[in-house]
C-alpha cells in the first residue's frame, strides 16, 4: 500500500510521452482523453493517497513536483504538434506564464538552494484548468476557453507561489496557500 502514491508519479511520469506518441500517431481522440484523464488522476490521488498512509515525505513531494514539470513539458508538445497554429495565437500570454514559472524556479533556488513544492489550492486549480486545456487541445482540437482559464490559473498560482517563497523562513513542502504561509511566519521562532 505505501508504494501507491511511487506507483502513481510513475505512471504519470510514463504518461507524457505516451500522450505525445499517441498525438503524434494521430490516435483517436477517446484514447488520448483516456491518457490525460489517467494523468490528471495520478496527480490528484498520489498526494491524497500519500498523506492517509503516511507517506507524505519531503522526497515523495518533491518527485511529484518534478513528475508534474515532466509531464505537462510533454503535454505541451503534444498540444503544439496537434495545434500549432492555436498555441502560437496564444503566444504571448503562455510566454508570460512561462516567464512568471521560471521568476518562480529563480527565486525558490535563491532562497532555498531547492525548488518549492507547495502543492497550494490555487496550484490544484491550475492542475485543473491544465486537464481541462489538455482535453480541448488534444482530444478535441481546439482552445475553447479552456486555455484562457489555464492561463489565469497559472499567472494565479505562479504569483501566491512567489509570495509564499518571500513570506516562508525555511523551505516547507505542501503548504495550503498565501494566509497558510503567514501562519507558519507568524508562529516561526
Amino acid at each position: 500500500m505505501d508504494r501507491i502514491p511511487v506507483l502513481l508519479i510513475v505512471l504519470r511520469f510514463l504518461l507524457g510521452p505516451a500522450l505525445y506518441a499517441l498525438v503524434a500517431a494521430n490516435a483517436p481522440g477517446v484514447w488520448v482523453i483516456a491518457g490525460a484523464t489517467a494523468g490528471f488522476l495520478s496527480d490528484v490521488f498520489d498526494g491524497i493517497i500519500a498523506r492517509r498512509l503516511g507517506v507524505a515525505t519531503e522526497r515523495l513531494r518533491e518527485a511529484d513536483s518534478w513528475t508534474d514539470t515532466w509531464y505537462y513539458i510533454w503535454v505541451a508538445a503534444a498540444a503544439w504538434r496537434a495545434n500549432p497554429e492555436t498555441i502560437a495565437a496564444y503566444a504571448v500570454p503562455l510566454l508570460a506564464v512561462l516567464g512568471l514559472q521560471a521568476l518562480c524556479w529563480a527565486i525558490d533556488f535563491a532562497k532555498y538552494r531547492r525548488f518549492a513544492t507547495y502543492h497550494q489550492y490555487s496550484a490544484k486549480l491550475w492542475g485543473i484548468t491544465l486537464f481541462l486545456a489538455a482535453v480541448a487541445l488534444l482530444g478535441f482540437r481546439q482552445a475553447g476557453p479552456f486555455l484562457w482559464l489555464t492561463i489565469a490559473a497559472g499567472a494565479l498560482s505562479l504569483v501566491e507561489g512567489i509570495a509564499m517563497t518571500l513570506v516562508l523562513p525555511r523551505w516547507t513542502h505542501d503548504v495550503k496557500g498565501l494566509w497558510h504561509a503567514l501562519e507558519l511566519r507568524r508562529s516561526a521562532p
